[in-house]
């Protein structure tokens, strides 16, 4: 049905009879619209949850995508090898140190859980396992020594001891011999008189670290008594045996000990020593060391004797395989069979059957001259640091003045504290502040010949001290003039400074009138010395033979020809 488009168009007659029919048109229509309304309404609450559910994803989007660049545009983490020292820089580091103390603050613990033992404790418990234990005594440990007793155990009234007990003691470094006595159960008065028997012979303190001691202890003479000392014997020195012991009142019986009584005596046992040196000769070949120690030469003989060499020749360069080394040592031997050798008393090298190099020991500082008698002539000077030279000897422009002057050294590069040491031997003439130089020391060589050490941070000798090749006479610092830690080294002859690079030779004082006679004939006995004859055993004397106790021996010592001791 169509409405009229303007009801005021139409007649006045025409909207009277209409008006009827459009109020039933209206009522009609608004009928249909609630009937509509009433059928949309569970599809508009569907739309309107859909549409809300839609808009909060929406917000949550979006607020995520804001949050995302609010922290892009934080910048907490920043590449910390950019911008040094930016605040950029400094909030990346606040950040590092933020997160590292977060973590550390959960760090785990690594203490050991408490939890209860699977069976009761009591100190009685604690006390029983303890006997039962043991554990080194070397550790402090006080277990062990005594056991728990237990229901199979028969308790004694007394219990025996050992009529003796036989110990060696050994005399550590630093230890005194009176504390040695003590910790193996001496008495006081025991001790002392030991001492003062020992005392006698030798000085206590003569008695080498590392000698071992047999030591006797007789019977108590009463319960919570010390044991008396029976018997003391150690060797003393090369060539002599000590033994304090008690008069011997009863012999050993069969199973029993020797009773002992009386007063402590001292009885001294000298023992035969033979003292010819011990000479070897053989070809250097490949190696002179291997060489050497193939032939027998101890290895600290053998390092003397490359050393001193060394100082005199170029062992590469002047030595041939087909060259032979002759050395001769300290050599002592004694009857009971000990050896000891000693210090290096000759080197020398032959070529052809005929001495080429011959360097003897002489004089009290123990220095080797070359056989005519002039004082060994080193082989160049030592460096006084190790490192390379920096400033040369003569003019330049001095780094704090600012202008040229002559520098009459060298300059070696050098750290702080780096050890300084003498290029050769010497008499410190001077040591202390120097000016410019710094803290200095200066050596004289002889022969108007003198070095100087400038900018030190410490010395380490005083005036007037004696020095010797590569000692260790102070220490690299940056004293006086100088522009950072480094060795200023100079070089004197007759007062005027020269080049110490130009110095090749530093020969010693030559040996003169009865000194050069004496040293000339020492050096013709010991070439007279055989070679290997210090190696043979010394040939027992009738006094030192012993009759050996089982037949097997004596077979033995008939079959090498030797004749017994008559027994009676």
């Amino acid at each position: 049905m169509e409405y009229p488009r303007n009801l005021a168009e139409t007649p006045l007659d025409e909207a009277i009879s209409a008006a009827p029919l459009a109020e039933r048109y209206a009522e009609r229509d608004v009928a249909a619209l609630q009937s509509a309304a009433a059928l949309a309404a569970p599809q508009d609450m569907t739309r309107k949850v859909l549409a809300r559910a839609r808009t909060l994803g929406d917000r949550y989007e979006e607020w995520r995508l804001d949050a995302e660049h609010w922290l892009a545009g934080l910048d907490l983490a920043p590449d910390l090898a950019e911008d040094i020292g930016s605040r950029r820089w400094f909030r990346g580091l606040a950040t590092m140190l933020a997160l590292g103390a977060f973590a550390f603050a959960f760090w785990p613990e690594f203490a050991p859980l408490e939890a209860s033992s699977a069976m009761p404790e009591s100190p009685a418990i604690r006390d029983e396992f303890r006997s039962q234990m043991i554990t080194p005594l070397a550790f402090g440990a006080d277990s062990g020594r005594r056991m728990g007793p237990t229901a199979q155990v028969i308790p004694l009234t007394s219990a025996p001891e050992r009529p003796q007990i036989q110990l060696v003691m050994t005399l550590a470094p630093g230890d005194s011999f009176a504390s040695m006595l003590r910790r193996a159960g001496v008495s006081g008065d025991d001790s002392a008189q030991v001492a003062g028997l020992v005392g006698q012979v030798m000085p206590l303190s003569e008695i080498t670290p590392g000698t071992q001691m047999d030591v006797v202890l007789g019977r108590r003479p009463g319960p919570n008594a010390p044991r008396p000392l029976d018997k003391l014997a150690f060797r003393a020195r090369f060539d002599l045996e000590l033994e304090i012991a008690r008069p011997l009142v009863q012999p050993a019986a069969e199973g029993a000990a020797p009773l002992r009584a009386g007063p402590l005596a001292l009885q001294r046992n000298v023992i035969r020593v033979d003292d010819t040196p011990l000479r070897l000769r053989g070809p250097i070949g490949n190696s002179l060391y291997r060489s050497m120690r193939q032939a027998g030469v101890p290895g600290s003989a053998a390092q003397d004797y490359l050393r001193a060499l060394n100082d005199q020749i170029d062992l590469s360069r002047d030595t041939r395989p087909s060259d032979e080394f002759d050395i001769i040592l300290e050599y002592r031997r004694a009857a009971t069979g000990e050896r000891q050798a000693g210090k290096l008393l000759y080197a020398g090298i032959d070529r052809g059957g005929k001495p080429k190099t011959q360097l003897l020991r002489w004089g009290r500082e123990g220095r080797f001259f070359e056989a005519s008698g002039v004082g060994e002539q080193r082989r160049g000077l030592l460096a006084p640091v190790p490192g390379p030279t920096t400033s040369g000897f003569g003019m330049r422009r001095h780094p704090i003045l600012g202008y040229r002057r002559m520098h009459e050294g060298l300059d070696f590069k050098a750290n702080h504290g780096t050890p300084i040491v003498a290029v050769t031997d010497g008499r410190v003439s001077a040591a202390g502040r120097a000016g410019g130089c710094g803290i200095a020391v200066r050596l004289e060589h002889g022969d108007g010949l003198s070095t100087r050490y400038c900018h030190m941070s410490r010395m380490a000798v005083a005036r007037g001290q004696a020095v010797k090749r590569g000692q260790v006479i102070g220490y690299v610092g940056s004293t006086g003039l100088s522009t950072g830690p480094h060795l200023h080294y100079e070089m004197y002859r007759g007062g005027r400074a020269i080049n110490p690079a130009s110095v090749q030779f530093v020969t010693r004082a030559q040996l003169s009138g009865a000194e050069l006679a004496d040293f000339r004939r020492r050096l013709q006995e010991l070439k007279q010395v055989e070679v290997g004859a210090a190696l043979a055993d010394m040939a027992p004397l009738p006094t030192e033979r012993k009759e050996p106790t089982r037949e097997i021996e004596k077979v033995d010592l008939l079959a090498r020809g030797a004749q017994p001791i008559p027994q009676g």
